[in-house]
Order: C-alpha cells, then structure tokens, then sequence
C-alpha cells in the first residue's frame, strides 16, 4: 500500500474529521501540519496534478483572501496557484490527502474514502 499523507490544519473540523475516518479504518498515515511546515511552489505543484480538479479550487476564498486584496481571477493556472499557496499557505484548501500519484481535498472528510 502506497503512504497516505494528509496535509492538516489542527483548528479545522474537516481536517480533523478526515483524520478520525482514517484512524476508524485503521488506515496508517501521517500529517503534515501545513501551517507549521509550509510547502514550497513545487511540492504544491505536485500535489496540484495529483488532485485532477481546477487549480483554483485549492484556494480558500475567505476573509483572508479578500484581506490580501487578491482577485479570483489571477489564481486560475497551476503555476500562479502553487506560488500563491506557498507565500500564503493559510488560503489552501484542508485537508490534502495524498496517496501515491492521487490525492483529494477531503471537503467532507469523507472524500479521502476515494483514496482508500
């Protein structure tokens, strides 16, 4: 079985969510506390052509995203995505999970089943 990496935020109830199916089932992982060890542009990268999903669905929409004044529409290609999240890796979407070559973002938390 390939490692399952689950890219969590500790004050998020989906990331944590996500965790709790996990260990229910069993499943062995580990976590990556994104906000303590943020990923570069290029693990991001990489983890956005494992999500097979817009590039621009990574990123939260939130007050924080509208407090850095940024606009939806620049976020829309891979590249601009991944060097966004990576100076700002509060605006990504959590949890990531990854597994292999495939990943989710777990938004329900039982979406990681898709991995499993």
């Amino acid at each position: 079985m390939e490692p399952i990496v689950v890219y969590h935020n500790p004050a998020c109830s989906k990331s944590r969510g996500t965790l709790e199916i996990l260990r229910e089932r069993g499943v062995a992982f580990s976590v990556v506390e994104y906000l303590k060890a943020p990923l570069d542009a290029a693990q991001l990268a990489d983890v956005l052509g494992k999500i097979g999903a817009p590039a621009a669905d990574l990123v939260r929409k939130d007050a924080h995203f509208r407090e850095l004044g940024l606009a939806a529409g620049d976020y829309q290609n891979a590249s601009a995505v991944a060097q966004l999240l990576a100076d700002h890796p509060r605006l990504m979407q959590r949890p990531i999970v990854v597994r292999g070559e495939r990943a989710v973002v777990a938004r329900p938390p039982e979406k990681v089943e898709e991995l499993l």
